[in-house]
């Protein structure tokens, strides 16, 4: 058994490099499909839809990865956190990625018809989702339990921000019911936004259960 360790890490760390090819990968497609509601751009929308199966394929990769890993290995109680950590990231990920492919249909949906209002707070939300993926992957790598917890507080944050987008897109229903379908679209692309965060924390959460073996439950399992 222990001339299987060297194995071991080498086949765990290229499933963490993976992950991090994942992650670069779905922060990518969030910045795009608000890119593309943007500029309107309707060729990139239909990219990031294509694109998600790649994220798919590289998700199911990485999991049966994980799955041969503990077959074949046997691995020890911290090795086993780490690949059930990894599991619960690559679904939260690929959640993510289905955000952003939701996104790109509603760019495509409000095709050349004008936004309701300038881009303020959504591109704000979408800065935010995509450094709190990031930072929660980078916790992972590190197993640095503070920096997972400082994502799920910028979780709040993001909260606000869509509270704030909600409030004003309903003023504009209710001062003007023809305004509704806009205002709805526009909703719906927060809301995405919105839950990608949830997810980034939900990665954090999961980080800090690996290291300290506990999960705070106030806040676990965002869905």
């Amino acid at each position: 058994m222990e001339s299987q360790k060297p194995v071991f890490s080498k086949i765990l760390q290229q499933n963490k490099d993976e992950l991090l090819i994942i992650g670069g990968m779905v922060g990518k497609a969030l910045s795009k499909a608000v890119e593309a509601l943007r500029k309107r751009d309707m060729a990139q929308a239909h990219q990031i839809i294509a694109d998600d199966a790649i994220i798919n394929e590289k998700r199911y990769y990485i999991e049966n990865q994980c799955i041969e890993l503990i077959a074949n290995y046997q691995p020890s109680v911290s090795g086993l956190r780490v690949i059930v950590t990894i599991l619960h990231i690559i679904t939260e990920l690929e959640r993510i990625g289905d955000y952003a492919e939701g996104i790109a249909k509603i760019v495509i949906m409000i095709g050349d018809e004008p936004l309701l209002k300038p881009l303020i707070d959504i591109p704000r939300m979408n800065d935010i989702t995509i450094e709190m993926i990031n930072n929660s992957l980078a916790a992972f790598i590190e197993s640095d339990s503070k920096k997972a917890a400082n994502v799920i507080s910028m979780d709040d944050v993001v909260d606000t921000l869509y509270d704030q987008v909600f409030r004003e897109l309903l003023t504009f229903m209710l001062a003007d019911t023809k305004t509704i379908g806009r205002a709805t679209r526009l909703m719906w692309v927060a809301h995405n936004l919105e839950r990608a965060a949830d997810r980034a924390t939900n990665i954090s959460e999961r980080v800090i259960y690996m290291i300290t073996g506990k999960m705070d439950e106030t806040g676990a399992s965002r869905y």
